[in-house]
């Protein structure tokens, strides 16, 4: 068997053994990402209200707002009248939330920001004040130079005022106003966390309040924790996850949704953070919801405890006391294929843990589940279940591999060499590597396996592939299934035309003469 194999380039006992944190959070990354894709499907990163109900039509509002100049706005919220400051400012807020906006700039020139704070301070006049906040709410909603401009303007001291107000209405449209100038990044989120909002935030959170109220709320919590680089820190982690503790239990989907999606934010962390949140008692509470009716929770919590999984092999024995391995027939054969490629991606980082957890994942009877998924489904859930039998392969137990090769494993995993990406490939390959490797006794029955799905042709192939790992690994794998019947085999050559040795058209390829 060639002995000059590149161990220190393959990926290496693959997720969490032996790799460095970069390749440790390949996947978890990948899911960060699709997180906030998906995020942005279902829910506006940006949020305003839009006023039901007005007497006016569409096309007199229209007209109304067309003629509704900036000088004129000013005029009227300048004056000592306050039926002419409330026109104004009612003009200003549809004139902000339609296509006929000014630009900021001129908004910034006209000096309507000081207007604009002057009434919101008017705790007197909550009418004034809600229509002043409601406007802000509205300018931030634009684009990132908007919220520049609402920083530069140092307006925001005085929103965080009005989460105190007494009128629920008035502090909606702060929290809206925040969660607009958050949305826009981490330099944002980090200035308003610095001027103290997360106490008088998290006050807003008790049951006097409307659902309406704490649903954004927890979309505002939601805009803080989504943001990375940098991370939100882990103290205002801390500090937010008594109430997030508390949302865990809400009766009301939409708040569920968020509030899980918030911990699969914050669970992608170190080992430090995850182990803050299992500290928190929120683990038996996640668990469950794995079987909940609404497919977002669903992905949301197995995302969350995903997370945890990858931590610490103790980290991870805490998702699974909770009993989620119970969950995983009816998530493995649901309908929807995200369901099934996040229930994939959890369970692969199941089986990188310790023998104890790779047993549970087979005793649970879930390998035909996640063998039928990699032969039938779509490429993002193949993708996940070639790292979770790879993760298997890994761990060198012999009674693993004979499960792995008794449940015909063979054949779906070496249709994924015809994959595109050359990750996959490699790991597959180091599959099929480990699986020669350990099941010594059963070396015959593989390569007929390999040879009867087309493998065998497959892997000579990848001889070819401008991949240096994965060509070396092609050779590498046709020298161990000859090298039984060729003790004197011929070793790896320094070098060929196009530096890559391969083994050049060998007669058995087609016929084996080995195979019985």
């Amino acid at each position: 068997m060639a002995d000059n194999k590149l161990d220190n380039q393959r990926l290496r006992n693959f997720k969490k053994k032996g790799r460095d944190l970069e390749t440790v959070r390949r996947q978890q990354n990948e899911l960060v990402v699709e997180l906030r894709k998906i995020k942005r499907d279902q829910h506006f990163l940006k949020r305003r209200n839009v006023p039901i109900g007005d007497e006016d039509t569409e096309l007199d509002s229209d007209f109304k707002i067309q003629n509704s100049s900036l000088e004129e706005i000013i005029r009227n919220t300048s004056s000592n009248n306050r039926d002419l400051q409330l026109c104004g400012l009612k003009a200003a807020r549809e004139l902000m939330s339609s296509n006929y906006g000014p630009p900021i700039q001129d908004i910034t020139k006209s000096g309507f920001f000081p207007i604009l704070v002057h009434f919101i301070q008017q705790d007197n006049n909550h009418v004034l004040q809600l229509e002043a906040a409601w406007t802000l709410a509205n300018i931030a909603y634009g684009p990132a130079e908007n919220t520049e401009a609402v920083i530069t303007a140092n307006v925001v001291p005085s929103v965080l005022k009005l989460l105190d107000s007494t009128y629920e209405e008035v502090a909606e449209q702060a929290l809206l106003t925040i969660g607009n100038i958050i949305s826009d990044g981490p330099k944002f989120r980090d200035y308003i966390i610095g001027l103290g909002l997360i106490k008088p935030l998290l006050s807003c959170i008790n049951p006097s309040k409307s659902l309406s109220f704490v649903r954004t709320v927890t979309w505002v919590i939601l805009n803080i924790c989504r943001r990375k680089d940098p991370s939100l820190s882990q103290n205002v982690v801390q500090e937010i996850l008594p109430e997030l503790c508390a949302l865990i239990h809400h009766s009301d989907t939409a708040i569920l949704i968020d509030t899980v999606l918030i911990f699969s934010y914050i669970t992608d962390g170190d080992n430090e953070q995850i182990q803050m949140i299992i500290d928190s008692g929120v683990v038996p509470y996640l668990v469950p919801l794995f079987s909940h009716q609404d497919i977002s929770v669903q992905t949301g919590a197995l995302r969350a405890a995903g997370n945890i999984v990858t931590g610490t092999d103790e980290q991870a024995q805490v998702v699974l006391n909770c009993g989620a391995l119970s969950h995983f027939q009816a998530l493995l054969t649901h309908p929807n294929t995200k369901v099934n490629k996040d229930a994939a991606w959890f369970l692969s980082n199941v089986t990188a843990g310790n023998q104890q957890q790779e047993e549970a994942v087979i005793n649970a009877n879930l390998i035909p589940l996640i063998i039928n998924l990699m032969d039938k489904s779509d490429f993002a859930v193949q993708k996940e279940t070639a790292w979770l039998i790879a993760n298997l392969t890994n761990s060198g137990q012999k009674d693993q591999i004979d499960y792995l090769v008794h449940q015909n494993v063979i054949f779906p995993f070496c249709s994924l060499l015809t994959m595109v990406d050359p990750q996959i490939i490699l790991v597959v390959l180091e599959g099929i590597s480990n699986i020669l490797n350990t099941a010594t006794d059963k070396t015959k029955l593989i390569a007929h396996q390999i040879e009867e799905c087309g493998g065998l042709q497959m892997i000579d192939q990848l001889q070819l592939h401008e991949n240096e790992d994965i060509y070396r690994m092609a050779y590498d794998i046709l020298d161990q299934l000859t090298s039984d019947e060729n003790e004197e085999s011929t070793p790896a050559p320094e070098a060929m035309q196009d530096d890559k040795p391969h083994h050049t058209g060998c007669p058995w390829l087609c016929i084996p003469c080995w195979l019985p």
